[in-house]
């Protein structure tokens, strides 16, 4: 933007103004504007950063000025947002440390355990003993190792551009095959219910993983005899057409101030209950990268005490549309009798 003699801003583009950085032909953020006066002042062309907002207000914004002096006291400024990438360090920085604090658990358990199976080596059911442990642990470890790269997958790859139709109850059927084991371990009652043949276009091995770790989750959070249910729908909105997955269950149900963060990575609303099913805090999360991916959403309602819903919208196969029939064509049809 370039900025009068007087302060008033005497063009600039539409960027700027999505920016705030021009209210009411003025600029609208203080700090450039104290930059820009003492440009025109010194005479110097200069560079600064600027941070708005805060961490208690919401995501700070990070942006660099550039200021030049022009002839008539004018003042060119150039302003630049760096808060996305910024944002985006700031993510990676936090997925190393989390995952560094998430291996050191099953890492160093298998240490402490393989130590003490040394120690043990004389008596044959302590050795089956820590050796089952460290078996639970590696497992663990596995999965853990697994899902971080599943989940680095889904931020680098679009499944949309080797996209097929997928069947939505093959979806279902696969994740109720994937929990089997759980369910009856748990002595979970399971229920599929809602409309058949349904169809989206995607890839089915993300969407079931997406799905089976729903129901995983809602399994892993309700009590011994508790009732996790899938129910599939057909959602129809203007000329939208949506296909609804929804898994509930009636277990210990999310606190409203937990909600917000629930999609975080490697958040759990009960650190011991998930650690206890061998949760790693990914899974939340591979659903939500895996549901916006193919164009779709993902909500949730929740009472404590009362269970959970889970529903993701994805958009429907409607499968291929008709060309229309030239109206010359129509017309001559009519004429044959056809």
């Amino acid at each position: 933007m370039v900025v009068g003699p007087h302060d008033e801003v005497v063009c600039a583009n539409e960027p700027a103004r999505t920016l705030g950085l021009v209210r009411g032909g003025r600029i609208g953020i203080h700090q450039v504007l104290d930059q820009v006066r003492r440009a025109r002042e010194s005479g110097k062309a200069s560079v600064h950063d600027v941070r708005l907002g805060s961490d208690l207000a919401g995501p700070a914004r990070i942006l660099t000025a550039r200021v030049h002096p022009m002839e008539r006291d004018a003042v060119l400024a150039i302003v630049e947002d760096h808060s996305a990438v910024l944002r985006a360090d700031e993510s990676k920085r936090d997925l190393v440390a989390n995952v560094s604090h998430e291996l050191k658990t099953p890492v160093g358990a298998m240490q402490v355990l393989a130590e003490t199976l040394q120690a043990a080596a004389d008596d044959p059911e302590a050795v089956r003993h820590f050796a089952g442990r460290m078996g639970v642990e590696s497992k663990r470890l596995g999965e853990l190792v697994g899902q971080i790269i599943e989940l680095s997958r889904l931020q680098s790859d679009d499944p949309l551009l080797g996209a097929h139709v997928v069947s939505v109850d093959e979806v279902v059927a696969q994740a109720a095959s994937r929990t089997h084991d759980a369910l009856v371990g748990h002595e979970v009652s399971f229920s599929v219910t809602g409309d058949k043949g349904l169809t989206v276009i995607g890839d089915l091995d993300q969407l079931t993983n997406a799905i089976t770790n729903l129901v995983a989750n809602a399994i892993s959070y309700s009590d011994r005899g508790a009732r996790v249910a899938v129910t599939v729908r057909r959602v129809a909105q203007a000329d939208d057409h949506w296909v609804e997955i929804a898994v509930t269950d009636n277990g210990i149900g999310i606190a409203p101030e937990e909600q917000e963060r629930i999609f975080e990575r490697f958040y759990r609303v009960d650190y011991a209950r998930s650690r206890a099913d061998g949760g790693t805090g990914l899974g939340l999360s591979i659903v939500k990268h895996v549901v916006a991916a193919h164009g779709g959403s993902i909500s949730l309602w929740s009472r404590p005490g009362q269970g959970s819903t889970f529903t993701v919208r994805l958009p429907e196969d409607l499968g291929p549309v008709a060309d229309p029939v030239p109206q010359d064509q129509s017309a001559a049809g009519r004429e044959r009798g056809e």
